[in-house]
């Protein structure tokens, strides 16, 4: 059956609006329009298939695309000019220059929802202030032919100590999405945790990988409607999960006004959509109303590891070792959430687990932590104080943007290695066991700690 422009516009009120992920105002936005480029900005046409039969009511009339594009053309404030194309990934030596190629090359709505903190951004900035605040104390004369940096995360050997964070709707980023990170991730001999709200199915994701062995981590919010949420994870473990990361720092959303502020311009006469960014729309169905029995629930659920993400003090990091977790990551969702210095840098979560429980460190429980890492100091810096693993988001969307999608990652992942194993060498460690605390000062930023904990 064919339709024009007049049955799409009649067309306003599909059976799955209010049950839509985004939100039904994401929909409405498109009511009459041509709404492919901001359906492929952010899905795989996989999802498609999961639609009620109903929702098909047919095939646009090409003739009738014209004026639709016009339409959206003409409504559209995201676009960026440019003069020229992207700069050659040989000439980016740092993963500061992909931020700063991101910026120029992604759409406003993309980079103001990849780029946000919440607030004043003032916890954002935190997080990279903090390692900065830490010395490394080379050592000289050491013979290091050569150095080792494979780690184990949940018993899967990588190459380095460094895993892609959860990061949602990376197709904003490149049209492969999170395909693209997963292909990376394979060949660069890393982990990736894919995120509850990402762009491709788990499915698809799982067969870019680069080999049957390659793992890959599922990251967990827990819907308002919990049979949702056993629906995601029993999906995710049939599809070959192998171990599920269960975000507990943001049971309602951080304020990220660079996100609402470019919403509030781009749909100026939509009343209920006015502040509503990317991330609270994305958001809206995490459940705040979660304690740690939701631990059992999982558990009751599947036989996977478990990871709870969003650690932010060293009281919550012993409650989770005591829930017996296989591991945890110190995180304030990347200055995300909540704002100002009540929200402590991860960095500095790991030096209070290190003054107050000690005992964790050298548990069976694996120590993550991310936020603000952007040199292979700062990787080292987190491993000598007793981390497992570090995982970064931002760095692996930027690097994705500009058309470079997979290559991009794999240049970023390349000069993150390279600092690593040049600073292993001025510190004379020849394998990441030979990071110890006295390889770093981090007198500057202990002087943050609390006085006294009570466990």
């Amino acid at each position: 059956m064919t339709i024009t422009k007049t049955d799409l516009g009649q067309h306003n009120s599909p059976e799955f609006l209010n049950n839509h992920p985004g939100g039904a105002n994401v929909i409405l936005r498109y009511a009459g329009k041509d709404a492919t480029d901001g359906f492929n900005s952010v899905h795989s046409p996989d999802v498609l298939e999961d639609l009620p039969e109903t929702s098909l009511r047919g095939q646009i009339d090409v003739a009738e695309l014209g004026s639709c594009k016009e339409a959206n053309e003409s409504s559209d404030k995201t676009s960026k000019t440019r003069t020229s194309g992207p700069p050659h990934l040989s000439t980016l030596i740092n993963l500061h220059d992909f931020q700063e190629v991101a910026q120029q090359y992604l759409p406003a709505n993309a980079w103001a929802y990849y780029f946000s903190g919440a607030d004043d951004e003032v916890s954002k900035r935190e997080n990279a202030h903090a390692y900065q605040k830490v010395a490394l104390r080379p050592r000289i004369l050491k013979k290091v032919p050569n150095v080792d940096t494979k780690a184990s995360i949940l018993g899967h050997s990588v190459s380095l100590p460094v895993y892609m964070s959860p990061v949602g709707i990376a197709k904003l980023a490149h049209p492969d999405g999170e395909c693209a990170l997963a292909s990376a991730a394979g060949k660069e001999g890393l982990v990736q945790v894919l995120a509850n709200g990402a762009s491709m199915p788990i499915e698809r994701v799982m067969q870019s990988r680069v080999s049957s062995e390659q793992p890959l981590f599922f990251q967990l919010y827990v819907n308002k409607d919990i049979k949702k949420s056993v629906e995601v994870v029993k999906r995710a473990e049939k599809a070959g999960a192998q171990a599920i990361w269960i975000t507990v720092d943001s049971p309602v959303v951080g304020k990220r006004e660079m996100d609402e502020r470019l919403n509030v311009t781009v749909v100026p006469n939509d009343s209920n959509a006015q502040g509503q960014g990317v991330a609270k729309v994305m958001a809206s169905s995490i459940s705040p109303y979660i304690d740690w029995e939701i631990l059992t629930w999982l558990r009751n659920l599947t036989n996977l590891p478990v990871v709870i993400k969003g650690i932010q003090c060293v009281e919550d990091a012993v409650l989770a070792y005591q829930n017996g977790v296989q591991g945890i990551v110190l995180s304030n969702h990347g200055g995300r959430s909540q704002d100002t210095h009540s929200a402590q840098s991860p960095l500095l979560t790991l030096l209070e687990i290190r003054k107050f429980a000690p005992h964790l460190i050298h548990s069976s429980m694996q120590i993550f932590i991310d936020g603000g890492i952007r040199r292979g100091t700062d990787v080292l810096k987190a491993i000598a104080l007793g981390a497992t693993a570090v995982g970064l988001g931002r760095p692996f969307l930027f690097s994705m943007s500009a058309g470079y999608g997979e290559n991009g990652v794999r240049r970023m992942v390349e000069i993150l290695r390279q600092e690593i194993e040049a600073n292993m060498v001025f510190l004379g460690a020849t394998s990441l066991s030979e990071l110890r605390p006295e390889m770093v000062n981090a007198s500057r930023l202990e002087r943050n700690l609390i006085g006294c904990v009570k466990l």
